[in-house]
């Protein structure tokens, strides 16, 4: 075992030593931990040399030779990614933020040496990008990158006919911050053979709706994914088998397009949360994982967890706000819509693919109710159920398409990779407020208004869908939002909460910690995902 492998693995025991001796208080929760990777940006110097020195033309005009006279982190000491920044970042806002080597399927010396040959600048990026088209979406902070690409029907030369008639999306993420989280299902896949000799740890597996193609270079973990089913192909409906020969042209097209070293990340240890002293009258909630009964997937139970993934605002304007189902409401008779307790509805039967569900299917998120309207008789402006406010949880960057029904909220810091999605406002708001790729939101600031939109109006009940996801080397993966919004909620009413009911079937999960390797761990399912309900 490497001293990476084996400090990784002594760290996770170590923290679940420390757990198992000092068990939590039924009523406190826990910040993830995180590891930190070490990046070897030489290895992405002496990559980039040789991508430059492919195309004479232009190799003798990036200087590798280091400025000994600067920092060691000062970006002078690599002028060559300095320069190679300069020319991506006319396409890549922001690639310089990046403490990562950024991979792209862009081929910035290919383009240097075609603008020196006289080619127009009109001629489409798509010429030096493998015939992707120009990028959708693209973050790049402390943490890593995030890009999505789309490739058009029909385009590249020798790629195979297929039967979905839309472009296909491919994201990728580099990042030097992995959450560890106790994943039975992580670390699993299949070789790739074609791509062996380029990645030669690269593994392909189908995960919570995506086909992933996950490997390591420079020290970090980079994720390539596409969304699909496992299933028959259809022209509306993108089958893998489908996705894998543009993930594989992705993947064989990427070149270092950027980044900069910086100084190296620390690894964020878990903690106890803080939360407010004062008891609040009102608000109680029920445990995490206490869904109501028999709604689970094949009436499996939920998934207990006491982790705050993030110290967020609460994703209403306003309180109060609650927690319920929204799809089987009816069966939880002694609780209403907008009442307390608040019950978890995580991991309730949908046919989403989530690896902390029982059986592996679930619901992705939580579902979150405004109060109803109180009778108006002091002659105030009466209420409007339309106009109950969503705000931003975080200072963060917005990825949504014009045609998406969710909006994505991705944080990118020295401390922290993570998402959050609301699900149900109209997309055409959306759009006319400019909640679109690349918009940089702040904290509270609000984003629309609790709708029920789900492909038309009116398809829902009138409520927000919340979730969360944390990045790891399976990449992307939804965990459990509850506590979070536990948290969040107490932080906006000042009080702390009551947590009632009887105790439930199972253990919270007190800290997320990575299984050694030699743990074995069940198959995964290989399912679909796509938006929630």
């Amino acid at each position: 075992m490497g001293r990476t492998s084996f400090r990784f693995v002594s760290q996770a025991l170590a923290s679940l030593s420390l757990l198992l001796a000092s068990p939590l208080a039924a009523d406190e929760f826990r910040s993830p931990s995180l590891t930190a990777l070490r990046v070897d940006w030489r290895a992405a110097l002496d990559q980039l040399r040789t991508e430059i020195n492919g195309r004479p033309q232009v190799a003798g005009d990036f200087i590798f030779v280091p400025r000994r006279s600067v920092p060691r982190y000062d970006p002078r000491a690599m002028p060559a990614l300095v320069q190679l920044n300069a020319v991506s970042s006319q396409f890549f806002t922001g690639i310089a933020r990046s403490a990562v080597p950024v991979l792209l399927p862009f081929d910035a010396a290919a383009y240097l040496e075609a603008q020196r040959n006289g080619t127009p600048s009109s001629v489409s990026l798509s010429r030096y990008q493998a015939d992707f088209n120009p990028v959708d979406m693209f973050d790049a902070g402390p943490a890593g990158y995030s890009a999505a690409f789309s490739f058009e029907p029909g385009a590249g030369d020798g790629m195979p006919s297929r039967t979905f008639a839309k472009p296909v999306e491919v994201q990728i993420t580099g990042s030097a911050l992995v959450y560890d989280i106790a994943d039975p299902a992580g670390g699993k896949g299949e070789p790739v053979k074609p791509l062996a000799a380029i990645y030669p740890d690269l593994r392909r597996f189908i995960r919570e709706g995506y086909v992933r193609y996950a490997f390591s270079r420079f020290g970090v973990a980079y994720v390539v994914s596409i969304q699909c089913l496992d299933s028959v192909a259809k022209p509306r409906r993108l089958a893998c088998k489908e996705a894998y020969p543009v993930a594989e042209r992705f993947l064989k097209a990427l070149h270092v397009a950027g980044g900069q070293r910086m100084r190296p990340l620390m690894d964020v240890a878990s903690d106890i949360t803080d939360r407010p002293m004062e008891r609040s009258v009102d608000f109680s909630y029920r445990p995490s994982g206490d869904i109501i009964p028999n709604t689970g997937y094949r009436k499996q139970g939920g998934h207990p967890d006491v982790m705050a993934y993030a110290q967020i605002r609460f994703p209403l304007e306003k309180a109060p706000a609650f927690v319920h189902s929204q799809s089987y409401a009816k069966r939880d008779k002694n609780e209403g819509p907008t009442a307390y307790p608040w019950r978890d509805n995580f991991c309730e039967s949908r046919s989403f693919e989530v690896w902390q569900c029982g059986g592996g299917y679930g619901h992705q998120g939580e579902d979150i109710r405004a109060a109803d309207c109180p009778p108006q008789s002091d002659g105030r402006d009466p209420c409007d159920p339309k106009q109950r406010g969503v705000v931003a949880v975080r200072d963060a960057i917005v990825i949504r398409a014009s045609k998406d029904q969710a909006a994505t909220l991705e944080i990118n810091s020295r401390t922290e990779h993570v998402r959050f999605r609301y699900m149900h406002m109209n997309p055409q708001t959306m759009n006319a407020d400019g909640l679109l790729n690349g918009r940089i939101v702040a904290e509270g600031e609000k984003i629309g208004v609790v709708s029920n939109y789900l492909d038309h109006p009116a398809g829902t009940s009138m409520h927000l869908h919340f979730d969360v996801q944390v990045f790891t080397r399976d990449g992307w993966i939804w965990v459990s939002p509850y506590v979070t919004l536990v948290s969040a909620y107490e932080r906006l009413i000042r009080a702390r909460g009551r947590e009632i009911g009887p105790e439930i079937a199972g253990t919270a999960q007190p800290v997320a910690h990575a299984l050694p390797e030699d743990v074995v761990k069940p198959d995964q399912r290989e399912g679909s995902s796509s938006e929630e309900n």
